[in-house]
């Protein structure tokens, strides 16, 4: 199935990100050849398909992962090319970096090791803070995901949740809600009361789709609405 070259290969990748069920789909991805695939993926990091793009950061986590098992070193590689992406001196954005971070560091606890406290940094003032909003929501999000397979490597971001609690950008205010309902997450109970009654949509990609939840609803945690 990996005979196809070049771009032949990228439009293969695009229709398995595609396809559905996309559990099969990502067992297929893990059989190429990681080195070559994640060219591609990082490519459909920008796809104007939301559905897609997450579902390149989803398949960059396992597959990265699966390259930490066997050589470690690449899967450092990678990590350090997202890293990279996401410094002054690229000449890029880095679009999708951070939530590629998170993915693969929640896929992979010897990778969290080493590269947790850099993701966190990227909300740390004091640390290699992130001004553009676009990218702190990538940040909140990849340390949600983070938070959900390895909650402790995320905890050191709760000192650093409080000013996108509070922001004005309901998209910031909602991904850091979803990080600190994470388990072992710390809560500041006056802000968790405003937020119980913000009944801002925002849309977060959980468990495989792409969800508009009040932020309300993230604070309860319950789906059956907020109170009135």
């Amino acid at each position: 199935m990996e005979a196809a070259k070049g771009r032949a290969f990228k439009r293969q990748v695009l229709v398995l990100l595609q396809t559905d069920p996309f559990d099969p789909v990502l067992k297929t991805l893990v059989g190429f050849t990681p080195r070559r695939v994640v060219n591609p993926l990082i490519s459909f990091f920008l796809n104007p398909d939301p559905l897609v793009r997450w579902r390149a950061i989803t398949a960059m986590g396992v597959v990265v992962a699966a390259l930490a098992e066997k050589d470690m070193e690449s899967a450092r590689v990678v990590m350090r090319r997202l890293t990279w992406s996401l410094n002054d001196e690229s000449g890029g954005i880095g679009w999708g970096a951070p939530e590629a971070m998170g993915e693969i560091m929640a896929q992979s606890e010897p990778i969290a090791d080493e590269y947790a406290r850099i993701l966190i940094s990227y909300i740390d003032p004091r640390g290699n803070y992130l001004e553009h909003e676009g990218l702190q929501r990538g940040v909140l999000w990849g340390i949600g995901r983070l938070a959900r397979n390895q909650p402790c490597h995320a905890k050191p971001s709760a000192p650093f949740l409080a000013p996108y609690l509070a922001s004005s950008d309901p998209h910031l205010r909602g991904l850091a809600a979803w990080v600190a309902v994470a388990p072992g997450m710390d809560r500041s109970p006056v802000l968790w009361a405003r937020l119980a009654q913000d009944r801002n949509v925002v849309e977060i990609f959980i468990d495989g789709r792409i969800r508009s939840i009040e932020i309300c609803e993230l604070v309860s945690g319950s789906d059956s609405g907020c109170d009135r």
